[in-house]
């Protein structure tokens, strides 16, 4: 740690939110993600937001090319990456004038004049600098040099190009940021230390750097002021940050171990689900089995075939290739197999936005298929709780044999939270259907009397050989069967093994009114938003009278929800798309008004446009 002599007294804040912003290659992911390990390993609860485009490398100094990273820190609770930020860093003109909006009036943006040029300007749209035009004067302006600093901290190292020289100044910003926020450097400097162990020349350039800044914050006279955010307070245990795309992954090694199967991953990789693949891939160890398909009918085809032969199988995707394994899906949910489906959905149609956030999957996830066709649907709602919806995606493909939909999105798959490591030990039995023996009048699709799951035998087991395919099949033996009042019994057999899923989740529960004048509800990625202006209403501004219902569960839904839908004079469903959630809950409960508030920008919501919203309900 770096400890000057001169450092003044730190004020000490509540919470604080930085966005660290710049081209795709100034390495502002890396920059927040440090900031953010470092800040949850001194105990800080946390969120972040990594936003960035979808150009692998975007036009320089282009207003679309800009990276950001957001980090919201505090010694309270933290749900939500936060909306107006205390401290923006930009590393350029075009990523000052995409974020300007968001710094709260008298707050604090450090920027790199070395980057103003006139060319870069120009590339930003800026007629005049705004850092000369007097535009800025409602902020607090720390205007640095940190390109031509960088370089003079590096004068000696041997080894390094230009690029390479330049490519570290995003850790000189880092460097000023932990002195302004009482932040320790180790953690960053251990983290060099193992990234790049065998290129000590970068070990020792980017150390270098990232203590110039420090060192600069120190000395710089317009700050004179230093802040701490405590730790916060939270349940004893052993927490570590984590991403909700490994979060998802861990949630599935988990129940890999506790069911005693094996793991099988069948994927193609899709932008933002990625990363699970990455992950699982990584624990080979475990017994994983991870195959890179060559397209998304592959990836699933060759995950049913894993469960066919006994594995807890999965595949990953987004929502175009969702669309692309409708048809295997159904397959699976035919033959009547495990199987977890995880869509990170992002921004669509189409291609769409392969970066931003959306909840626009909803309506395929639930009915994208030919024919009769429900699979069970849940939806995690943080990076933290990732885990254990994975966990009970699996859990539920194994005890009622059909298929699961997992749906994340964008916003929380590549956000982080603070996760309280769990012991598998603890986690709830999975229990499952295979037959190991061949008994009296076994057939393939005996049933459980209470959850209607059919017998899971494995192919090669003497006495339990059987047929599967996409063709009805005959209601006991599992031959091909055409008989008219055969395919309707399956057809209503299949869907009410769903629907009894009911008796397997728990209920819906409302946070801070049971009854009053509006309910607020939402599903899965918006819970952290949502809960949280609802808390503000609650505590900060004394409406006692609106609830909040967040959905997890949602094929089948909660067995309660109309009873919770009674008991609120106004229902306002609030989703990243154009309504899709508030028209499954039309068509399951007549008689109610579900008023809604969408959004459709690649944005999750912000608090302050949800607060608005619901005082303007309650008035």
């Amino acid at each position: 740690m770096i400890t000057t002599k001169t450092k003044p007294q730190p004020e000490v804040l509540e919470a604080v939110i930085i966005r660290f912003v710049g081209d795709s290659g100034d390495g502002m992911q890396l920059t927040g993600t440090q900031f953010s390990d470092t800040s949850a390993m001194f105990g800080n609860d946390i969120a972040t937001f990594p936003n960035y485009p979808s150009e692998i490398r975007a036009p320089q100094g282009s207003l679309y090319g800009v990276s950001g990273f957001q980090v919201h820190i505090g010694s309270v609770e933290i749900s939500t990456p936060g909306d107006e930020v205390d401290l923006l860093v930009a590393m350029n003109p075009a990523g000052l004038k995409t974020n300007l909006h968001a710094v709260k009036p008298g707050h604090t943006i450090i920027v790199d004049t070395d980057s103003f040029t006139k060319k870069n300007l120009e590339k930003a749209q800026y007629e005049t600098n705004p850092l000369e035009d007097g535009s800025l004067e409602n902020y607090r302006v720390i205007e640095v040099s940190m390109t031509s600093l960088t370089k003079e901290s590096l004068k000696g190292v041997e080894g390094l190009d230009n690029k390479s020289i330049t490519r570290s100044k995003n850790m000189f910003a880092l460097g000023m940021v932990y002195w302004m926020y009482d932040r320790s450097t180790e953690h960053t400097e251990e983290f060099f230390n193992k990234k790049f162990k065998s290129k000590p020349n970068v070990i020792e350039a980017n150390t270098r750097v990232l203590k110039a800044g420090y060192n600069y914050a120190n000395t710089l006279e317009l700050i004179p002021t230093a802040y701490t955010i405590s730790p916060a307070k939270m349940a004893p245990g052993t927490y570590r940050i984590i991403m909700g795309n490994t979060a998802t992954a861990w949630g599935f090694l988990a129940a890999a171990e506790k069911s005693g199967l094996e793991l099988f991953l069948g994927s193609y990789p899709i932008t933002p689900a990625t990363d699970i693949l990455h992950e699982l891939v990584k624990h080979k160890h475990f017994g994983v089995k991870a195959f890179q398909a060559e397209d998304e009918i592959a990836g699933i085809a060759s995950a049913i075939g894993a469960s066919f032969a006994g594995d807890l199988a999965i595949t990953t995707t987004s929502g175009p290739g969702l669309a692309l394994k409708g048809e295997a899906l159904g397959l699976a949910m035919m033959i009547e197999l495990p199987l977890v489906v995880v869509n990170v959905q992002r921004g669509g149609p189409s291609t769409g936005l392969p970066t931003k956030t959306e909840q626009s999957d909803l309506l395929q996830a639930l009915y994208g298929r030919n024919g009769e066709s429900p699979v069970i649907v849940i939806a995690a709602s943080t990076p933290a709780n990732c885990f254990n919806y994975a966990y009970h995606a699996a859990k539920l493909a194994l005890e009622h044999m059909t298929p699961v939909i997992l749906l994340t999105d964008g916003y929380i798959a590549n956000g982080s939270a603070p996760w309280k490591v769990q012991s598998v030990n603890d986690m709830p039995e999975i229990k499952n259907n295979l037959v190991n023996k061949v008994t009296e009048n076994w057939h393939p699709y005996n049933r459980n009397e209470d959850s209607l799951a059919r017998n899971w035998a494995v192919p090669g087991t003497p006495g339990l050989e059987h047929r599967v395919g996409g063709l009805e099949k005959d209601k006991v033996t599992g031959n091909v069967s055409y008989v008219p009042e055969n395919h309707e019994y399956m057809t209503k057999i299949r869907a009410e093994k769903v629907k009894r899923v009911q008796n397997y989740i728990p209920n819906l529960e409302t946070e801070f009114a049971e009854t009053g004048d509006l309910l607020v509800i939402g599903w899965g990625g918006t819970y952290g938003s949502l809960h949280s202006a609802v808390k503000h209403l609650n505590e900060e501004e004394g409406f006692t009278n609106i609830g909040f219902a967040h959905f997890n569960y949602i094929n089948p839904l909660p067995k309660n929800t109309e009873e919770i839908l009674t008991k609120f004079k106004k229902i306002i469903v609030c989703e990243l798309n154009n309504g899709q959630f508030s028209k499954v809950l039309k068509i399951n409960f007549n008689g109610f008004e579900f008023l809604q508030h969408n959004k459709v920008q690649g944005l999750p919501f912000g608090n302050t446009e949800l607060i608005e919203k619901f005082k303007q309900l309650v008035k």
